[in-house]
């Protein structure tokens, strides 16, 4: 298939999809920050099944990193990402610069998440989501497809996305692809590749806990906090950030008397990568 067309300028990409869309064709675009890999490339299968033309955005956000986090040392593999996606038919990669997405050095307006922002991710990296919002807002603005894919992996982000798209009438549907893991388990990430052979192994330690926490729903949620917390006490490698249980509905956490469908959320630190998980369980 052809390779994807490189667009680096908010201008450039605007005028190629507006004759598109011009002609009645529908887009969707698949927001990245690079460093691709198969949980990505599900995301553009099914943007390939939902509209004509697809965009994939690759842009490492310096808004949503906090001073000490791995802004500086995220994987940047523009060369890699655009072989990846060229068998996959995605007509545009929008890769601009942090100067043309924020021109005077960052932004005075911003979009705040509310309190479901200042919780959990939120809470161990202040401003991330307000970060991850405001520039979600700034390419919808700009691509302005018909839908958007995120991924249930970053369960959170994915709550704060969908609640911004309904307050805010934005106008594209949010579609929802599910959590690609390895074949041991573990959920796929571009910060996967900071791990050694026994970091790797340790944070199994994650999506085990999680199935550990499905298995205990019938006893309600003690017993599934102390499930998930019996298998990562096993892990040394494995510093534990937080383990919740919450409402899909409100994203907040559950009360002790709660019954129906849930979500757990884990994040811990794992030699030099942070990870975050999540997976469905019911409260019985």
């Amino acid at each position: 298939m052809t390779a994807p067309l490189v667009v680096e300028t908010i201008a450039g990409i605007r005028t190629q999809l507006a004759q598109l869309r011009a002609a009645g064709k529908s887009i969707a675009l698949v927001p990245t920050l690079g460093a691709l890999h198969r949980g990505h490339l599900a995301h553009v299968e099914r943007a390939r099944e939902l509209a004509d033309v697809v965009v994939v955005s690759i842009f490492v956000n310096p808004l949503q990193f906090g001073a000490n986090e791995d802004f500086a040392k995220y994987p940047r593999t523009l060369d890699d990402d655009l072989a990846q996606l060229e068998p996959h038919g995605v007509e545009f990669v929008f890769a601009p610069t942090p100067a043309q997405m924020y021109p005077d050095g960052g932004t005075q307006v911003k979009v705040t998440g509310g309190p479901v922002a200042g919780m959990f991710e939120g809470r161990s990296r202040p401003g991330h989501f307000d970060g991850v919002l405001t520039v979600v807002a700034k390419l919808l603005q700009i691509v302005q497809p018909d839908v958007v894919t995120f991924g249930q992996k970053d369960a959170q982000q994915l709550f704060l996305v969908k609640r911004m798209v309904r307050d805010l009438n934005i106008p594209v549907a949010v579609e929802v692809i599910d959590t690609v893991r390895e074949s041991d388990g573990l959920a796929l990430s571009s910060r996967n590749r900071y791990l050694g052979a026994g970091e790797r192994h340790a944070a199994l330690a994650l999506s085990r806990a999680l199935e550990a926490a499905q298995s205990a729903g019938d006893r309600g949620i003690d017993a599934v906090l102390a499930a998930a917390q019996s298998v990562l006490m096993d892990e040394e490698l494995v510093s534990l950030d937080y383990l919740k249980v919450v409402d899909p509905a409100t994203f907040l956490p559950v009360s002790d008397d709660y019954r129906g469908p849930a979500r757990a959320i884990i994040a811990a630190q794992v030699g030099p990568a942070r990870l975050i998980d999540n997976d469905s369980l019911y409260l019985n």
